[in-house]
């Protein structure tokens, strides 16, 4: 889970409205325009796990999903604030999400509002830990949203995919560290800032990001 800038809404939402319209009733042609505003906001990235996605109509492996399950709150079916994209898995993200009994849903911290770095640490072996020192309440709505999205599957696959894709940065991570303890920070911070530009749209950029952290 990362920081997201929520992009322009797609003009196209406008034409529906909850009461008058489905969502089944959204063109071929204005889905496409939605999944083109998603992708400039989330770089083709699941908005929950991170994971890589594909969007393209012939090989998508993803979905438009509601943050606010159009069942329990169809009020917000064609609202652009409810809406992202999340990969198709069924145990974790989206999908996952919409199996479980009803949640309160101010529970789950809503990216393009809140940083979600702010509530969690990841760690080398692809786990996710609620940061020290929040407020009860921030603790609860950060265990909330793992539990709700089961993003903190500690030995499942989710895991194992955020482990493997921060394994090519160890060397990195330990190189940043050395130059930490020896040389003052102009010289070595510019370096770091150079290794989060070149990640910043890789897939789980985040928990790379918290590897490289010097």
């Amino acid at each position: 889970m990362h920081k997201l800038k929520r992009s322009e809404s797609p003009t196209c939402l406008a034409k529906y409205r909850h009461g008058l319209n489905n969502w089944s009733d959204i063109t071929t042609e204005d889905r496409s325009e939605i999944w083109e505003s998603l992708d400039v906001m989330q770089q083709k990235r699941c908005a929950y796990c991170e994971i890589g996605i594909k969007t393209e109509a012939k090989e998508n492996n993803a979905h438009i999903e509601h943050l606010r399950q159009r069942s329990r709150y169809p009020q917000a079916t064609f609202e652009w604030e409810n809406i992202f994209a999340s990969c198709n898995r069924q145990d974790s993200c989206g999908k996952y999400k919409d199996s479980l009994p009803p949640y309160n849903h101010a529970d789950v911290i809503k990216m393009d509002i809140e940083d979600p770095e702010d509530f969690f640490l990841f760690g080398y072996d692809g786990t996710i830990s609620i940061r020290p020192n929040l407020s009860d309440q921030e603790k609860h709505r950060a265990k909330e949203t793992l539990r709700i999205f089961n993003l903190d599957a500690k030995h499942g696959p989710l895991r194992h995919m955020r482990q493997a894709a921060v394994l090519g940065y160890y060397q990195t991570a330990e190189d940043l560290a050395e130059m930490v303890n020896e040389f003052a920070e102009e010289e070595w911070y510019p370096l770091f800032q150079e290794e989060l530009e070149a990640i910043k749209e890789l897939p789980f950029a985040t928990a790379i990001k918290h590897v490289l952290m010097p």
